[in-house]
């Protein structure tokens, strides 16, 4: 690959991402854009620029966007729409943002003459892929320069050492081993490596961020009511919200009462397994919600579908295809299931669990005129129930005869 001119880089104001900033400049002698994404991580975003500034970055050529609203509406919800979970538990709360920070740094790159894009991910994750993925499927002749993969940085010791060769200032936090590397964003918070790499031992108490302890959280349960319409949250408790707003709501509500906590040991993209510890309050709430809505709103058939597509929609999220046509085929199939996914549903919240309790909608498929067990005034003939067994048995009792005859 030839020497980049310029380089947008997925900037953090961390430490690595600082030492990155100094490479590329010190490899490529090339000019560098930051980009730094509010995906309602919870930190102050000032000090990267700060930090961007004193490295040497041009004010014109530091980005930092607030993509809370866009990344929920158009990354998150429809992600929830198909209620997709990886390998039965975890609810991808890194993996969706990482295609709109690729599609930030492309389209930065393309208002600024850029032709290249970098990131701070390893060699050894899913972010890597993720990153690049996105990254060409927006701009297919896009340079992606991913540094942990070239130098020979490959201590704590040895990036200090060239931090501080380079005038990058180093946290005295910084100093010594992090006792875990930490991804925040609105939808959850995720933490691995160091004391939690050994999947036999429980994670200590510290790490969890962002709920309480289950057994701490308070003794009497909170009711909520979310409003849905077309499969999306709009409302909670008669309060109508945008996505971005509600999702911090259901955060605030669900980390209050110990709900979304996850010790996961996960197959990774690239082949080996890790251990990580998520914290997804407010999405654990919703697709609690979700599926209650679709409970009584969506048909048999539809819904048995998308439980069937769910893994493979999941799986392609988390192994970074988010700009793939199957991922935008699957997604038109979900959008269009959810005409009628609207109206209220009931959640009970407690000690670490959330429950529905009550369901209704103008868009109700659930007639309690047929499933009464009291006298349904003729709605159902429950004599048709034989010609339908029967008609459903006759396969497995011709294999049975065959069998039979057999032996």
């Amino acid at each position: 690959m030839s020497a980049p001119k310029k380089v947008v880089l997925a900037y953090s104001g961390g430490l690595d991402t600082s030492i990155i900033l100094k490479w590329l400049q010190a490899e490529y002698g090339c000019e560098v854009v930051t980009f730094t994404a509010d995906l309602g991580q919870g930190e102050e975003l000032g000090p990267a620029r700060d930090k961007a500034l004193l490295l040497g970055i041009k004010e014109e050529n530091i980005y930092i966007d607030d993509v809370r609203e866009e990344f929920v509406s158009d990354f998150v919800f429809p992600m929830f729409r198909a209620n997709a979970v990886y390998e039965g538990l975890y609810l991808l709360g890194t993996s969706i943002a990482r295609p709109l920070i690729s599609k930030r740094l492309v389209e930065i790159a393309e208002e600024t003459g850029a032709d290249a894009v970098a990131h701070g991910a390893t060699g050894k994750g899913n972010d890597q892929v993720r990153f690049e993925l996105a990254a060409y499927a927006l701009n297919p002749d896009i340079k992606v320069i991913a540094p942990w993969r070239e130098w020979d940085l490959t201590s704590r010791t040895r990036l200090i050492e060239y931090a501080e060769q380079h005038q990058v200032p180093v946290p005295t936090d910084k100093r010594g081993e992090a006792p875990f590397s930490v991804d925040a964003n609105l939808l959850h918070t995720s933490s691995e490596g160091k004391v939690l790499e050994d999947p036999a031992d429980m994670a200590p108490d510290y790490v969890y961020q962002r709920t309480v302890h289950p057994e701490d959280a308070p003794e009497k349960a909170e009711f909520i009511e979310i409003g849905y319409e077309k499969g999306d949250p709009v409302s909670l408790n008669g309060k109508a919200l945008s996505p971005a707003e509600m999702l911090t709501a259901l955060n605030e509500l669900g980390g209050k009462h110990g709900i979304g906590r996850l010790d996961l040991v996960e197959g990774r993209f690239v082949g080996m397994k890790s251990r990580g510890i998520y914290e997804t309050p407010g999405g654990t709430i919703m697709l609690e919600g979700h599926r209650a809505i679709e409970s009584i709103t969506l048909d048999r058939g539809a819904a048995h579908l998308k439980d069937e597509l769910m893994p493979k929609y999941a799986e392609l999220i988390y192994n970074g295809f988010w700009f793939s046509p199957e991922r935008e085929m699957l997604q038109a199939m979900i959008d269009k299931s959810q005409e009628h996914a609207s109206g209220t549903v009931r959640l009970k919240l407690y000690k670490g669990s959330v429950a529905c309790v009550g369901r209704w909608s103008d868009h109700s498929l659930y007639s309690e005129e047929h499933v009464t067990f009291e006298d349904d005034q003729g709605a159902y003939d429950q004599k048709d129930a034989a010609g339908f067994i029967k008609i459903n048995a006759l396969r497995l009792r011709l294999l049975a005869m065959r069998d039979k005859k057999l032996k």
